[in-house]
């Protein structure tokens, strides 16, 4: 698996850029959207931790284990959230996809699935991954069910494995999806995105 450098993927309706410093207010303006850093099953910025964030995700690219996207929305220009890949291990052609939220506006939208098939097209057909994998909270019901419908399965739970921003500690739900299963997976996210979707804005 080739090791994955900075790139821009794109589609009609959606951008993924990779991440920089000066992205970091137009990141904290897209968490507000639903003042998103209140859920406590998700690691989304809270005002005032933006620089924090990306500097973290920058710092992960830097160390080989990270590579972190903004979204950006290509109708209005504005960045709507955020994504990346990460605890990549090129030795054995895996990687994972996470640190995914969007503004509140942009959830349930044809967003996260455009930035599915740009991620897993370029994981698969560009960089050679083997296995792709996700990890999500044991109460984030709705990130459970987005990634089955790509077709992943569950790997099982991690109990009692990582902290939340509210002091308790998660189960963790891992899923993953192999070379061989993802043809039928692009199909189902292209059937998805050409259903009719009402706009989000």
């Amino acid at each position: 698996m080739r090791k994955p450098e900075p790139v821009t993927l794109q589609m009609p309706l959606v951008r993924l850029e990779p991440m920089a410093a000066d992205h970091a207010p137009a990141l904290e303006a897209a968490a507000r959207d639903g003042e998103l850093w209140k859920l406590r099953i998700t690691s989304v910025p809270a005002p005032g931790e933006a620089p924090a964030y990306v500097a973290a995700a920058l710092k992960g690219y830097e160390q080989g284990h990270m590579l972190p996207f903004v979204v950006r929305d290509i109708a209005s220009g504005a960045i709507i959230g955020s994504t990346r890949y990460h605890d990549i291990v090129p030795a054995i052609e895996r990687l994972e996809i996470g640190y995914t939220w969007y503004g509140k506006s942009w959830q349930r939208s044809h967003v996260n699935t455009c930035c599915k098939l740009l991620l897993l097209t370029h994981a698969f057909e560009t960089l050679g991954a083997r296995l792709v994998g996700w990890r999500t909270d044991n109460f984030n019901f709705a990130s459970q069910q987005a990634i089955e419908r790509l077709g992943a399965r569950k790997d099982g739970v991690l109990r009692h494995h990582a902290p939340r921003r509210d002091g308790t500690v998660r189960d963790t739900v891992m899923y993953s999806l192999a070379a061989g299963e993802w043809p039928e997976s692009r199909a189902q996210l292209q059937y998805l995105l050409a259903k009719p979707r009402p706009d989000p804005r």
